[in-house]
């Protein structure tokens, strides 16, 4: 605009990271190692079986996870995705998602704690969170591309940056929510700060940890497709390779791809935590079955002096 004083905060930004890659370039080549060799142990653990095999175990998962309904709509997904000719995109977009999520989860939940913690982490965190979850997710390419050089690891690097601040948000929300009379309990009873933190806060805010899990998976995968941008792979190629080439087809086949791990994904995580399932059923019978079992233990001295 004429006549007003422009500031030139881009270029200071810019500058910055110029002087990161000049000068911590050796850091960020191991952090890029570590991102690569995480994702080619988990793409091969993933892509060397059979599809029918890893859509079996799938099956078995969603069945002890959520019932047989989820069990089998889980190995009927993936066999579709391996009917489309999407299966190794499938499982190469899966293990970047795995790799970005288990950093994400790494950084968020020790901050969510520290959060939870301290009033002043808090305070500080809360602008950077909402910074984080506002910014356009392409930004996050720019400076990733500078870091990690063109492949999978600016995409990673990308993904986590993006969808850690819900794993912060509802871990510190979970952690205060806990009922504060339990909390004053096991202080009355000696207990130190992080036997209270293992034994009643983490396991009281297991569910609304889980439901930060359940969100950094979700926004790890709509990030799928802009990792491709940056050489990726995967079903983000896919995608950004049909937009290029107005491919409706493949755009059609990669995207229904990144739907259906969505939904598998978002329903198993969506379970932690909750009486569902073939296996909750088992561990509730058994339940019942001791519970039952002491309840006679205890009426038979009844019944003999009588």
């Amino acid at each position: 605009m004429d006549g007003f004083i422009r500031l030139p905060l881009g270029d200071v930004v810019a500058e910055a990271i110029q002087w990161v890659v000049d000068n911590l370039g050796g850091l960020f080549d191991v952090i890029r190692a570590v991102f690569v060799g995480m994702y080619d142990a988990l793409a091969l653990v993933f892509g060397a079986p059979s599809f029918w095999i890893v859509a079996a175990i799938a099956l078995v998962i969603g069945v002890l996870a959520r019932g047989w309904v989820f069990g089998i709509g889980s190995g009927v997904g993936l066999l579709l995705i391996a009917a489309v000719d999407q299966w190794d995109n499938a499982m190469s977009s899966l293990a970047l998602i795995i790799v970005a999520t288990v950093w994400a989860l790494v950084l968020s939940i020790p901050l969510g704690i520290a959060a939870a913690k301290s009033d002043l982490v808090s305070k500080v965190l809360r602008p950077v969170l909402d910074f984080l979850q506002t910014m356009p997710a392409f930004v996050y390419l720019i400076p990733a591309l500078l870091l990690f050089r063109v492949g999978v690891a600016p995409g990673i690097f990308a993904t986590i940056v993006f969808a850690m601040a819900p794993g912060v948000r509802l871990t510190e929300l979970g952690i205060r929510g806990v009922d504060r009379e339990v909390v004053e309990a096991g202080h009355a009873f000696g207990s130190t700060g992080g036997r209270i933190l293992r034994q009643i806060q983490l396991p009281l805010a297991l569910p609304t940890i889980m439901a930060g899990v359940n969100q950094v998976i979700m926004l790890a995968l709509s990030m799928v497709v802009i990792a491709g941008m940056v050489g990726a792979g995967g079903l983000g190629g896919d995608v950004v390779a049909s937009l290029n080439r107005l491919d409706t087809a493949l755009g059609v086949e990669a995207g229904l791809s990144v739907v259906i791990l969505a939904i598998i994904l978002d329903r198993l995580t969506g379970s932690f935590g909750k009486r569902m399932g073939l296996l909750a059923q088992l561990k509730a019978t058994r339940a019942a079955r001791a519970d039952r079992a002491a309840t006679a233990d205890r009426a038979e001295p009844v019944a003999v002096a009588a």
